[in-house]
């Protein structure tokens, strides 16, 4: 299975790690999950916020590998993009939990590109 595929998965997981950080330690009520958001510190505040945004970022990147992969672009490309999207998504993440909104913003940006650059790469086989 490419990495590529690999990266998929990871992605897919990594709100799970935004969320788990978010609710680490955080006096909860599973009846009303998303409820506890207002009881959050601003940290945690943030790393609910990168969870969210990565479920939102989630379905480009994952069509756009599918896509690739499908269509017949060189697999070795698209395991190198896969792989730096997935670094650029916990670097995002980082930098939201951490309060450094420009890098974070550039870190989005960068993420986005990458998405874009998979998912056209067939046209240039």
């Amino acid at each position: 299975m490419p990495i590529a595929y690999w990266c998929v998965l990871i992605a897919a997981l990594l709100p799970i790690v935004w969320v788990s950080y978010a609710k680490l330690g955080a006096e909860s009520d599973n009846r009303y999950p998303r409820e506890d958001y207002e009881n959050l510190t601003p940290p945690k505040r943030r790393a609910y916020a990168a969870h969210l945004n990565a479920y939102e970022n989630f379905p480009f990147f994952a069509v756009a590998v599918i896509v690739a992969m499908t269509l017949g672009a060189a697999p070795a490309t698209v395991n190198m993009l896969a792989i730096a999207y997935v670094a650029v998504r916990v670097i995002h993440g980082l930098l939201y939990i951490n309060n450094i909104p420009m890098l974070r913003s550039a870190a989005w940006t960068l993420g986005l590109l990458i998405n874009i650059a998979i998912f056209v790469l067939p046209a240039f086989k």
